[in-house]
């Protein structure tokens, strides 16, 4: 576990609206001490002084640069590298609350890095979302006056005499096998592959081959660089990779100044390297990967290009989260395909959809706390991530009442008792254990709106609320005592009538003078403002929705977005979009951020119900 959680306690409110603008939650927290794998191997290395000695020369470069600079500022440096090819999702707030908080546990540096090596998939539209989100869970990655944005296109020119290096070590070859050839001749993971009948080309013909590839003078697939290793290995990872691609293909950074391209397993250690990264942190389906990491970070330190200490590559198991799909593909394909309403939509277990939600970047903070780190891969529940997000929003989300279902209520002695025209105040706190957070104020009128659930004209083994003859109390206003209701001409109820039980408002000598067992939410019919209430639930019905090879689209769930028209409190109508609440006995809701307050309109998302309920 790597982090720690933080409340955020708002300042104080005078009597009146809601506040209406959401806190500030760009600080990162305290650094938590549980330790893990990863702490001790981090402890171990700087207690050996493995990085004393380790200089940085302000900017990524080769060894000679790093090794005539002074010493590095950072004891640690790590690195976030998503590709921008989508949107970051929950799995990735693992592995940015991973990376960007050791570093910061250890006086580190974490890098903002960009894996931007295939330009057929990559948009400036992801780089910026990509960007926005790290920063809206509380990270940042300027430190010691630097400003360590990266991406991995600026260090083409790198990788590629990396890649001349190899050749001219007898370490690379061109390969004009097609792939079919190549794919038959790799082997099994029982037999060794076969050498290609190029593997032994002479060096200066693989350097004249791979300059021609650069300047576009051969067609894409017609030939490859293949590393030199031993297509014998057991690790089918180690048997001659494929490590550049020609590519007739526009990258959004580059341009059109290369046709070739590296492979992801070529570029990531390269640019690691690069940037004196001290613990490249992986998920688990790299682990295969890491003796060919090692094998060309200690060829090219070899060849002079890379000194030591190297960095060093580490594997996690990647987040497993039930009820959820973190596929870029399947993703992409919602959204294509219109399952849902865009990369945002509260449903989506992307960053930008859970941020629509309502949740914060506290819970998914202490969601990554709690889940922890561990070798072994396993599934968390989605209760998990909700109970996060409700232990950060019940210290610090603001209160209000809503009636999600409505049904009218008439007090119909309100004249006889206040006369003709008069409303009674009545007053609540913002927050029930944070008085600092100040009182909200709202008027109880002749009619109210209340849930149709609160009436049972007939009533159940147990019902403790309004049916003719039984007392409720109206929550921070009067008991009142149900005398009947009025029906439509089907029979459904559209009225109930009551009576208020005089001198027992709350807050009164007289409001322990009469005791009863229900205590019923209400918004006043005349003063209530009308809101649209987004119900969300998760996206699927079951807990893993593309086990077995099941297509995930036969399970989503139908009803993972309901909406409907409510009734809300006066004061909710200031609230701000972005803005979270806890609606009284009903859960936690935010002013949608996109459509609340766009003409006139206020929309509220359920970000998740009071208790869980899926688990019963």
């Amino acid at each position: 576990m790597l982090l720690c959680e933080t409340r955020w306690f708002p300042p104080v409110f005078h009597s009146g609206p809601y506040p209406v603008s959401a806190p500030d939650k760009n600080a990162a927290p305290a650094a938590a001490q549980t330790t893990n794998f990863l702490r001790n191997i981090i402890d171990a290395e700087l207690a050996n002084g493995k990085f004393a000695q380790r200089g940085w020369a302000g900017q990524p470069g080769e060894g000679s640069l790093h090794d005539a600079a002074a010493p590095d500022p950072a004891r640690i440096r790590t690195r976030f590298p998503p590709e921008p090819n989508g949107y970051l999702h929950v799995g990735h707030a693992k592995s940015i609350c991973l990376n960007f908080g050791l570093a910061r546990d250890y006086g580190g540096v974490c890098h903002m890095r960009f894996d931007d090596t295939n330009p057929e998939k990559e948009d400036q539209e992801y780089v910026d979302s990509i960007l926005d989100a790290i920063k809206w869970l509380g990270f940042s990655w300027d430190a010691n006056g630097t400003h360590h944005q990266y991406q991995a296109s600026d260090y083409f020119d790198f990788m590629y005499h990396a890649a001349e290096l190899l050749i001219e070590r007898g370490m690379a070859y061109i390969d004009q096998q097609t792939a079919d050839e190549m794919r038959a001749n790799r082997g099994t993971l029982t037999e060794a592959g076969k050498n290609s009948p190029w593997r032994d080309r002479p060096v200066e013909e693989n350097l004249r081959l791979f300059r021609e590839m650069k300047d576009g003078k051969h067609a894409e697939g017609s030939m490859i660089l293949r590393a030199k290793i031993d297509m014998g290995s057991p690790n089918i990872n180690l048997r001659d990779p494929a490590i550049y691609r020609i590519r007739f293909a526009e990258h959004h950074n580059t341009g059109n100044k290369w046709c070739i391209y590296p492979m992801y397993t070529f570029a990531h250690p390269i640019e690691d390297a690069l940037e004196r990264i001290t613990h490249s942190i992986c998920t688990l389906e790299f682990e295969d990967q890491r003796p060919f990491y090692d094998w060309l970070l200690g060829q090219l330190r070899d060849a002079g290009m890379f000194s030591e200490p190297l960095p060093r590559q580490i594997e996690f198991a990647r987040l497993n989260l039930t009820y959820v799909i973190t596929s870029k593909r399947k993703l992409m394909q919602l959204v294509n395909e219109k399952h849902v309403e865009g990369w945002d939509d509260p449903r989506m277990p992307t960053i930008v959809g859970l941020r629509r939600r309502g949740y914060t970047p506290e819970a998914i903070q202490l969601f990554c706390e709690r889940i922890g780190v561990s070798k072994g891969d396993s599934w968390i529940d989605y209760s998990i991530l909700e109970g996060a997000l409700r232990d950060d929003l019940d210290e610090k989300a603001p209160r209000g009442m809503a009636v999600l279902d409505p049904l009218k209520l008439k007090l119909t002695n309100w004249n006889a008792l206040f006369g003709t025209g008069h409303t009674e105040p009545c007053s609540a706190p913002v927050h029930p254990h944070h008085e600092a957070m100040g009182v909200r104020e709202f008027n109880l009128t002749p009619e109210v709106w209340i849930e149709r659930e609160d009436f049972q004209e007939v009533p159940e083994k147990g019902f403790r609320r309004l049916f003719p003859e039984n007392m409720a109390r109206l929550k921070y206003g009067y008991v009142i005592k149900c005398t009947g209701c009025e029906k439509d001409a089907d029979g459904n109820v559209t009225v109930v009538l009551a009576e208020i039980v005089p001198n027992t408002k709350s807050g009164t000598p007289g409001a322990d003078s009469v005791k009863v067992k229900g205590v019923i939410t209400w918004v006043s019919a005349s003063e209530g403002a009308p809101a649209e209430i987004r119900l969300y639930d998760r996206l699927f019905t079951e807990a893993q929705p593309d086990a077995g090879g099941r297509n995930f689209l036969d399970v989503i769930n139908p009803n993972a977005k309901r909406v409907i028209q409510t009734w809300i409190e006066p004061g909710l109508t200031n609230a701000t979009a972005g803005t979270s609440f806890q609606f009284e006995r009903h859960g936690y809701f935010v002013a949608d951020r996109k459509d609340h307050g766009q003409s006139g309109k206020l929309v509220f998302n359920r970000t998740t119900t009071l208790k869980d309920s899926w688990g019963k």
